[in-house]
């Protein structure tokens, strides 16, 4: 096993708030943040060539078992959770842009645990020009960040929200990526969440 400072993957800061936030409305690790980044780095090596493209080149996916027993942070919007839809305009901390999001309660769903977990990973030069944008350092010299951890039933990248791909778009002052919207993924994405919901 890897030490700490030779790992390939480190929690990136973005991503703290899935293990500290007990209110934090996706993903949530039920474990400590240096025994995930144990399991994900075993996993990669275990597995060569399980890193996988994501939406631009700078982001890789890797999908695992759920070793966690999270619950999917979704799901298909019904007629009888339409009633339930909450909305509100928000932004992931104070230095990023506000944007409307939509959820329903999960307390008016049975929670069921997810099969896979999607670790989504920003290359390091991508999450420095992210942090500069922000007025934020950065500390760790890992090639791999994991920003972001979903739960999710599928071994595949599950679309990202439209509202996401906007406000990557607007650049890395306004807390995204600087990666312009291609519209045939945009298009995708919303036939997805036309007929699914985020729980919270």
């Amino acid at each position: 096993m890897a030490s700490a400072s030779a790992r390939t993957l480190v929690v990136d800061p973005f991503c703290f708030r899935q293990f500290d936030d007990p209110d934090y409305a996706g993903t949530r690790i039920a474990m400590s943040k240096a025994e995930f980044e144990e399991r994900a780095n075993a996993h990669f090596e275990a597995n060569p060539g399980c890193l996988v493209d994501g939406y631009a080149p700078f982001c890789k996916h890797i999908f695992m078992d759920n070793c966690v027993d999270a619950t999917l942070p979704y799901v298909e919007l019904t007629p009888d959770l339409e009633p339930l839809v909450r909305s509100a305009y928000e932004a992931r901390n104070d230095k990023e842009l506000p944007v409307l999001q939509r959820w329903v309660p999960a307390v008016s769903v049975e929670p069921r645990t997810a099969k896979y977990l999607d670790l989504i990973l920003y290359s390091r030069e991508q999450i420095r020009m992210e942090n500069a944008g922000m007025g934020e350092e950065d500390i760790s010299d890992a090639p791999w960040g994991i920003i972001s951890v979903k739960a999710q039933d599928v071994p595949h990248e599950v679309p990202m929200n439209p509202i996401t791909m906007m406000r990557n778009a607007l650049g890395v002052e306004q807390g995204g990526s600087g990666v312009a919207i291609e519209r045939e993924k945009y298009d995708a994405s919303v036939e997805f969440w036309e007929k699914h919901i985020v729980l919270r």
